[in-house]
């Protein structure tokens, strides 16, 4: 094979290998999203608020009822004033209900139930939609509106 014939091998190789920043199926997606609240409410039940909220992205927007709370941080403040005391959730997370539609090959939409049970306190639950997107580190909660 002469030089010609080897360069263009190469470049259709670099051409059709997939990217490291290439779409994943949409099973992929969905599984990874899932695994993420999996470890999400896991991490809320262990008393884990920064687990929690791992999978935020440090610019995200969370919608409460009295308005919005933009970054990470303010979130987690947030949260911990609301929902732990001493550093233990005040009640037991769970998610049900969950459905994840892929927004193109970057973005999702999860959503779905989250119940708040125990604690000696009436049980709590309401509807989530989160914006995800796939970044370099993994996939990330852009949006979350709970209610």
């Amino acid at each position: 094979m002469h030089m010609t014939g080897i360069r263009w091998l190469i470049m259709l190789a670099l051409i059709s290998a997939p990217s490291a920043g290439s779409a994943q199926s949409p099973g992929d997606t969905e599984s990874r999203i899932r695994a993420s609240l999996t470890e999400s409410a896991a991490a809320w039940n262990r008393g884990d608020l920064k687990g929690h909220l791992a999978d935020n992205a440090d610019s995200l927007s969370f919608m409460t009822g009295k308005g919005p709370v933009v970054g990470k941080n303010k979130t987690e403040e947030s949260l911990r004033r609301a929902f732990f005391r001493d550093g233990r959730p005040l009640q037991s997370l769970r998610f049900e209900q969950v459905s994840v539609r892929p927004l193109g090959q970057r973005h999702a939409l999860a959503v779905g139930r989250f119940v708040l049970t125990g604690g000696g306190l009436p049980e709590r639950s309401g509807w989530f939609s989160t914006v995800w997107e796939h970044r370099p580190e993994g996939w990330r909660v852009i949006h979350d509106h709970s209610s």
